[in-house]
């Protein structure tokens, strides 16, 4: 109970962007207060080894993938990425969960008048290999970061987290967390963007970019150069950096970008050949790519690929809301992918199915519903509907929005997420294909 209530009253106080949207008190732009909230905690990331991942499609997916083929080499694997679906605990994991010891443990600012960094001196030793087979058998899960941890960093830090976004504080959380159980390595997904991103504090081992995509033009700009231009703040000097692969539009952004801050750039296309891993449980054929990514990634970091923990990232890391197939006869499946690029290759994935189609879909008011529309499959039968969330852009503002853009799809509306899956489980037969999407939202319903 003391849990619960102490977690409403950090929402209410500290709105996210997930529920909020980019007002101003869940957005902030720049990230001096998260220096100042980092230097607080006494800089918790330099206890560990760091990969950094931004983009616009595919860093979940990335960060992931990584981290279960590190965990599977035997490493203790920290993992923070966003949004959550039904638990913002979610964003905070260790993969791979046998401690390694350590000479120095984890202190914060907490220390006798010490304002210095605790880990300054702290030698983190090169990746080993160890070997740690069975991470995707039946049963196993990630841990969580507890609600007991939870607690104690919110009240401890009470007075820091005063004045922090959402996104401040559980990025501050995550680091102190993943020092305090001493992980080898972390993956950090970006937030938003990246030169502004409060995850942006560290220095990693090496920067990765996924795909590049317009979404959050308002923040990150009207371009996919601009945007490229956001995402290639997360380089360093000296810093190896990885981008998915060669693009006539980004390219020469990130090309300046790293020579001129002094970073190593390298291209995923130009380390590996194109390359499809059957038997994977992440589904989507837009894996493809991130796959290409992540074997790059562990290739610069000179560590040998688990395949068989990247088959089976989802189960390893919790990974969930990607092309995740719910259940069989019909088929049900559901992906968190929202913007123009990302439903591209849904919709694509689907029309080459072949398969009878219902969708059951939602948005937020302010995607880019225009450019959306002319990617919707028109064979399908729609089910139009609005997750609970302020953001979510009204169902009937949605009908009469896609109406007058795609007069040719067959539309029509339910009153909640649960009642438009239980209207496309009743117009279903065995081999219908229900695809559920459009909105982290709506498919967070579909999974609780």
């Amino acid at each position: 109970m003391q849990y619960e209530k102490k977690i409403e009253e950090i929402f209410e106080r500290h709105p996210s962007v997930q529920v909020s949207g980019f007002n101003g008190r869940a957005y902030k732009s720049g990230i001096e207060g998260m220096i100042a909230f980092d230097n607080a905690l006494g800089q918790p990331w330099k206890a560990f080894r760091c990969i950094h991942v931004a983009g616009t499609n595919g860093k979940g997916s990335v960060s992931s993938m990584i981290a279960a083929s590190l965990a599977a080499s035997g490493l203790r694997v920290g993992l923070y990425t966003s949004p959550h679906l039904l638990d913002f605990r979610e964003r905070i994991k260790i993969v791979g969960d046998t401690p390694v010891p350590r000479d120095v443990s984890f202190r914060g600012p907490d220390g006798p008048g010490n304002s210095t960094s605790p880990f300054a001196s702290l030698m983190v030793p090169p990746l080993p290999r160890r070997g740690r087979q069975g991470l995707w058998r039946q049963g196993y899960h990630p841990t969580l970061i507890s609600k007991e941890d939870v607690m104690e960093f919110l009240e401890r830090y009470e007075k820091e987290i005063e004045n922090l976004s959402f996104f401040e504080i559980t990025t501050g959380m995550a680091f102190w967390w993943f020092a305090r159980k001493a992980v080898d390595v972390a993956v950090i997904e970006v937030g938003l963007g990246g030169r502004l991103d409060s995850t942006n504090v560290l220095t990693p081992e090496l920067s990765v970019v996924t795909s590049i995509g317009l979404d959050h033009c308002a923040m990150l700009g009207d371009t996919r150069a601009e945007i490229a231009l956001e995402k290639a703040g997360i380089f360093k000097p000296g810093v190896p950096a990885l981008v998915w692969g060669h693009d006539p539009e980004t390219d020469k952004v990130f090309i300046d970008y790293a020579k001129k801050i002094g970073a190593d750039l390298h291209f995923a296309d130009e380390i590996i050949d194109p390359v499809h891993l059957e038997g994977m449980d992440l589904t989507g054929e837009y894996q493809d790519l991130n796959v290409r990514t992540t074997l790059a990634a562990l290739k610069l970091l000179k560590v040998e690929p688990e395949l068989e923990a990247l088959r089976h990232t989802a189960r390893i890391t919790g990974l969930r809301g990607r092309w995740e197939i719910l259940r069989e006869k019909p088929t049900i499946i559901c992906d968190i992918g929202h913007n123009p690029p990302a439903l591209a290759w849904n919709f694509r994935q689907l029309e080459e199915s072949g398969r009878p189609l219902i969708i059951v879909y939602g948005i937020m008011a302010d995607k880019a519903l225009d450019d959306i529309a002319p990617l919707m499959p028109a064979r399908a039968r729609y089910i139009l509907c609005a997750p609970d969330s302020a953001r979510a852009l009204p169902v009937a503002s949605l009908y009469s929005r896609l109406s007058a853009l795609r007069p040719d799809l067959n539309l029509q509306t339910a009153p909640s997420v649960r009642d438009a899956l239980d209207l496309a489980l009743s117009l279903a037969s065995p081999d219908t294909l229900i695809y559920v999407g459009g909105s982290t939202f709506v498919v967070a319903e579909i999974i609780k």
